[in-house]
């Protein structure tokens, strides 16, 4: 693959032809964000096929991608409810991946419903071809927290190099255009480590009991495609999945989020896309960045934490020397988590 003249590129084509054409086991990562079925106006597919056309169309595509990818390829999916359950049923019994985690990404911004609890998240199912070979940089300082001993409790048995996220994701409002209402925090952080901190989340009227979506306000936001994904949610998944180097492919390309975190990240790329107008802006968007730019969006993962009646924050000294210090001694055999500030 690494020779093919599709390599860094997007392709103004049916996706599922396209993968049957790919030569088998050539991608490392898949990332697809298809359309949800939900009737969506899209300017050349129309998302509103009869459930058993669409549950058969899905099945084709995943069947490509599982071809496409090497056995130790990784695939994920992003969908919404109407689907997540029947996809990831085909998914793992009809064409034989393996799901490693279900994780629900929990947004801002979502669509006020009326008569019935707003939604506020969206699935993203972590799907392997072999469950014993696969790629998860887990050990990699890029890819870990500040666990809670390390940010709230001070606790000198907190690991340095963190702790992997959880499997519910977090991101409050980053990069906005303008100012924030004097009733919502700023945007000081894209991921939130301890969201039961934070007073508006979980609100009653959201379906998820606690990224937001790329709304029209951020700076982020490309224009031209109304579901972009947040740059830094890819980024999460592409570092996490596959090695600098390595080709990760968007079946749905859309607004080339995917393909843009994967330049910026040092891997090669390839997206499909069926609507012209779509690959052409795409192509202009990866023209204008390069191989090491920073991921839009605030970086993961926050820094800080609140204090707690039980301890205090690693930065916080004791006021009173009756109190007494909790110093945290960084072994020189393992690198801490940047961004922490250790006391010496």
């Amino acid at each position: 693959m690494s020779s093919s003249p599709l390599e860094n590129s997007i392709v103004h084509t049916d996706c599922v032809a396209a993968l049957e054409q790919l030569p088998p086991g050539c991608v490392d990562l898949v990332f697809a964000d298809p359309p949800f079925n939900i009737g969506y106006d899209y300017d050349v597919y129309a998302d509103a096929l009869h459930p058993n056309q669409y549950l058969n169309w899905c099945q084709r595509w995943m069947a490509g991608v599982h071809r496409a990818l090497k056995d130790d390829g990784t695939f994920w999916l992003a969908i919404g409810d109407e689907y997540a359950a029947e996809l990831k049923v085909l998914a793992q019994r009809e064409i034989g991946f393996r799901c490693r985690s279900w994780v629900v990404w929990y947004y801002t911004f979502g669509v006020n419903c009326r008569q019935k609890f707003t939604r506020s998240h969206a699935h993203l199912f972590y799907f392997v071809k072999n469950e014993k070979q696969f790629t998860f940089r887990g050990e990699e300082l890029e890819n870990r927290i500040p666990s809670a001993r390390q940010l709230v409790y001070a606790d000198k048995r907190a690991n340095p190099q963190g702790r992997l996220p959880d499997d519910t994701w977090i991101i409050s409002p980053a990069d906005v255009a303008e100012p924030p209402p004097s009733d919502r925090p700023p945007a000081a952080s894209t991921w939130v480590l301890r969201p039961q901190d934070l007073a508006d989340r979980f609100t009653a009227q959201e379906d998820t009991w606690y990224f937001p979506r790329v709304a029209g306000t951020f700076k982020e936001r490309e224009g031209f495609h109304g579901c972009q994904m947040p740059e830094q949610l890819l980024g999460r998944i592409i570092r996490m999945c596959s090695h600098p180097g390595e080709m990760v492919l968007d079946p749905f390309s859309g607004s080339a989020t995917t393909l843009a975190v994967a330049k910026k990240l040092g891997r090669r790329y390839l997206g499909f896309d069926l609507s012209e107008q779509y690959v052409t802006r795409g192509l202009k968007r990866l023209e204008s960045i390069a191989v090491g730019d920073p991921l839009d969006g605030s970086p993961e993962p926050t820094m800080s934490a609140p204090t707690t009646k039980a301890g205090r924050r690693v930065d916080e000294t004791p006021s009173s020397p009756k109190v007494r210090s909790r110093k945290r001694t960084v072994s020189t055999k393992s690198q801490p988590l940047p961004g922490l500030n250790h006391e010496e």
